[in-house]
């Protein structure tokens, strides 16, 4: 049966500074790396097909050492439909520094509605709208195909992902926390079809 695994990228610079990153394009800390490497002893043991990461080098630079630390070279597809959420005027504040700019309610509501999206930016359904097609249309297809696929992207590209997998409502998806680093693996069945979800762990 094919596996589907899903790794949010180790922690970046800004999510150390408690920035909103989104689109911009910053790498990981040491520590990031280190959760990378962590990720791979949790997935020891497995093998991989085919991998998928965002255009952003953080998810990239996860994806290139779990592979390094597996000793895996495979096929990676790299698309900006698994990039992060566009947090727009909000990329690049401290979050603190937000809450007092427009005030901590308004900030919330950004942060953890599903359909209401920061100025200038997505919301997570507005997310959901891109990353799930590419979904079906390339992901799934490698699952049908019977291949193990490797998804290294962000929070909520991947939390997008849960809850179509999971069958969660947008309600549900926003308090729904993904750790950076910390693999998800989904046995599928050849017609996609969730068969057990598990959190990996070394």
């Amino acid at each position: 049966m094919p596996t589907l695994v899903l790794v949010r990228h180790g922690q970046s610079l800004w999510n150390q500074e408690n920035r909103f990153t989104g689109l911009v394009d910053v790498p990981l800390t040491d520590q990031g790396r280190q959760e990378a490497r962590r990720a791979a002893e949790a997935l020891s043991g497995m093998t991989f097909d085919v991998a998928y990461t965002s255009a952003l080098i953080r998810a990239q630079e996860t994806l290139s050492i779990l592979l390094d630390a597996l000793g895996q070279q495979v096929p990676t597809i790299r698309d900006a439909a698994l990039n992060e959420r566009n947090y727009g005027d909000l990329q690049g504040l401290n979050k603190a520094d937000a809450a007092k700019r427009w005030g901590a309610a308004q900030i919330k509501e950004w942060r953890r509605s599903f359909d209401v999206p920061p100025p200038n930016g997505e919301s997570l359904e507005m997310t959901a709208e891109r990353v799930l097609p590419f979904y079906e249309r390339a992901i799934a297809g490698d699952l049908r195909l019977g291949k193990n696929v490797l998804v290294v992207a962000h929070g909520n590209s991947n939390r997008s992902l849960v809850m179509k997998l999971d069958n969660l409502t947008g309600e549900q998806v926003v308090g729904l926390e993904l750790a950076t680093g910390v693999p998800l693996i989904y046995e599928m069945s050849p017609d996609g079809e969730v068969l057990s979800k598990r959190t990996a762990s070394p």
